[in-house]
């Protein structure tokens, strides 16, 4: 039966004759004999080439798939109100997983990759974010005070943390950390808490219900009649030293130009999405650890 295929014909049309003076293969006429044709090896080969490619396409499919398990899951604001699901939190969890085994950054710690601004889409129980969150709807229900949004900028080893937050839908406020990160390995890092920051909140007037805008105004009033560094002083903010009062390791599971992974020492993952332009150039990172 003819080979359809053009390098089996081309390999299979040798055709071996016992010679009648010996029943020995190797005294066997060798009729027939054609090489393979040019090129056909070579196809063969290539057939291992988009191994790459198929992996990188997989990467991207798994983080889509995770992206779309925060929106099916409710986003941010679901995640720390409580309202998501048990099926949806092990939902994400695996993807979570699955985007993990396929991070392309093997020194997340040192690459440029991880430098810029980062909003937070999902954090696991324990973690700093979470906890921040339960503690305010623990004293505030979500009807009178939202988190509506987490998010880092980290540079030159240094990270702030702001956390914005609605009071009564119409008063605006930010809780800044500042953290001072440094390189533990490849993978791990520490973060040291350096100084919290409660701004000054911004008020939405038009949005400020009727039944409280007497109040509301006789604040202002008292505000205005307090001595100016006082008053300098709140409008700047209210500091709280942190130095030395908390600090914590994790270690980065994925970092591409796109989604960073953490987790922390009990294995609970942080996922963040960039907010501003992923770097321009990667450029060679050097290693900032002992061994």
């Amino acid at each position: 039966m003819a080979a359809s295929h053009p390098c089996i014909s081309a390999i299979t049309t040798t055709t071996y004759i016992p010679s009648s003076s010996s029943k020995s293969p190797s005294s066997w006429k060798v009729l027939g004999t054609k090489w393979p044709k040019r090129g056909c090896c070579r196809a063969m080969v290539q057939t291992g080439a988009p191994a790459a490619y198929a992996k990188e396409m997989e990467r991207l499919s798994a983080k889509e798939s995770l992206l779309l398990a925060f929106k099916d899951a409710g986003g941010f604001e679901a995640l720390v109100s409580g309202k998501a699901t048990e099926y949806q939190r092990i939902d994400v969890s695996e993807r979570i997983t699955i985007l993990e085994r396929l991070n392309p950054t093997p020194r997340p710690t040192t690459s440029p990759f991880l430098e810029g601004r980062w909003n937070f889409e999902w954090f696991g129980p324990g973690t700093p974010g979470l906890f921040a969150a339960r503690f305010m709807f623990e004293y505030f229900p979500s009807s009178l005070a939202n988190l509506s949004k987490m998010d880092v900028f980290i540079k030159d080893g240094n990270a702030k943390i702001t956390a914005n937050m609605r009071l009564l839908n119409s008063i605006e406020s930010k809780v800044i950390l500042s953290t001072k990160l440094s390189v533990e390995g490849p993978l791990r890092m520490k973060e040291e808490y350096v100084e919290g920051v409660l701004v000054s909140p911004t008020i939405i007037e038009d949005r400020v219900p009727e039944q409280l805008k007497g109040a509301l105004g006789q604040a202002v009033n008292a505000l205005q009649q307090l001595p100016v560094p006082i008053r300098d002083a709140v409008a700047s903010g209210l500091k709280v030293p942190l130095s030395g009062s908390f600090q914590r390791l994790f270690m980065i599971s994925y970092l591409d130009e796109e989604i960073l992974i953490i987790r922390s020492t009990s294995g609970m993952p942080e996922v963040l999405t960039r907010l501003d332009a992923s770097p321009s150039s990667l450029g060679e990172s050097s290693p900032e650890y002992v061994s």
